[in-house]
């Protein structure tokens, strides 16, 4: 599915898929009630699971007004309003419930591999159906620490999603060794189809793709801060102002590609330079001391670490990944 994200599946006659289409949300926090959003806006029947009644309740109340904000800013994903998304997205304090007659379960509880570990091997047991897809949104559990010895191993996988999933379409698909090639399938098409952009990490590798990208970034920016080199600002700055703007666009692979006569080009040019400079890198950061206390200081200088402070920043955050989502639509079409 090409573009942003946004050429959504077309919901001809949502009145059909419903009941016949149930997806189930284990988790009701931030990721998981994107993932409701997300699946509801495709015409599915969402069934979200939590233990705690009251986080059900303010994750239904937050998903209203996320969802009633998406329709009036032009945003809203699939052809349903935001009203009858709503109505498709359901909640239950039982598991049973939740998983029962469900093509696919997508959970989202946190990140810890004892946690899920124990969820699975219950999703493993209550599932009804024989082709239920079992998914985890682990952002860095391998999943052979999630899944291996489950009987419904072969149907079971990790779709990762970039946070804020809604903004940010990108999923990686990571299977099991033994994930059978139609669940893989499967699942890369059901992404396709709500709207997200997937990408497939072939084998399990620890951290999987965007997070061994991002870890690579994280850790050069902090060297570049503890050794005196620059400031969190400006290292910040590198992105929001440079390299930020080409990467909302295109990745590096393209980028190496135009910045020369294309990629021999480039590597006949720069492979010398890239060599060098990669091996003056330092030590991975320990993420600690006196760094740590900067950092954190220059950061709260700007956006106290308090949540009301952070959460006016996400807001700023998000609406403009509005705007750019609202741009690539605009240039896509």
């Amino acid at each position: 599915m090409a573009g942003y994200g946004y050429q959504y599946l077309l919901v001809n006659k949502p009145s059909n898929m419903a009941g016949q289409r149930k997806v189930g949300i284990i988790g009701s926090g931030l990721i998981g009630r994107s993932w409701a959003m997300l699946f509801a806006g495709a015409g599915f029947n969402v069934v979200m699971y939590d233990v705690d009644s009251a986080q059900l309740d303010g994750a239904k109340v937050s998903i209203k007004q996320q969802l009633n904000e998406l329709e009036r800013q032009g945003l809203l994903r699939g052809t349903l309003l935001a009203e009858e998304q709503f109505s498709l997205i359901s909640t239950s304090e039982n598991l049973s419930e939740a998983v029962k007659d469900a093509i696919h379960i997508q959970e989202c509880v946190p990140e810890n591999v004892d946690l899920k570990k124990q969820m699975f091997s219950k999703l493993n047991d209550l599932c009804t159906l024989d082709e239920t897809v079992l998914c985890s949104s682990t952002s860095c559990i391998l999943p052979s620490k999630i899944f291996t010895g489950l009987r419904r191993v072969s149907q079971c996988i990790v779709a990762h999603p970039c946070n804020p999933p809604y903004h940010c379409p990108l999923t990686e698909i990571i299977p099991h060794p033994e994930t059978s090639e139609d669940a893989v399938q499967r699942t890369r098409e059901l992404m396709a189809k709500i709207g997200q952009e997937p990408v497939m990490v072939k084998r399990e590798i620890d951290g999987f793709a965007l997070n061994r990208m991002q870890y690579a970034i994280i850790n050069e920016a902090w060297r570049l801060v503890e050794d005196g080199i620059m400031t969190p600002e400006d290292v910040d700055k590198v992105f929001t102002t440079g390299l930020g703007m080409r990467y909302a666009f295109i990745g590096p692979f393209e980028t190496i590609h135009l910045n020369a006569e294309g990629t021999e080009n480039y590597m006949q040019r720069y492979a010398s330079s890239i060599r060098r400079v990669s091996s003056s890198f330092g030590p991975i950061p320990t993420f600690d001391g006196k760094t740590l206390e900067h950092v954190e200081q220059r950061m709260a200088s700007r956006i106290p670490s308090v949540p009301d402070e952070l959460n006016k920043r996400r807001q700023w955050r998000d609406d403009r990944l509005v705007a750019l989502a609202k741009l690539k639509k605009q240039m896509d079409s």
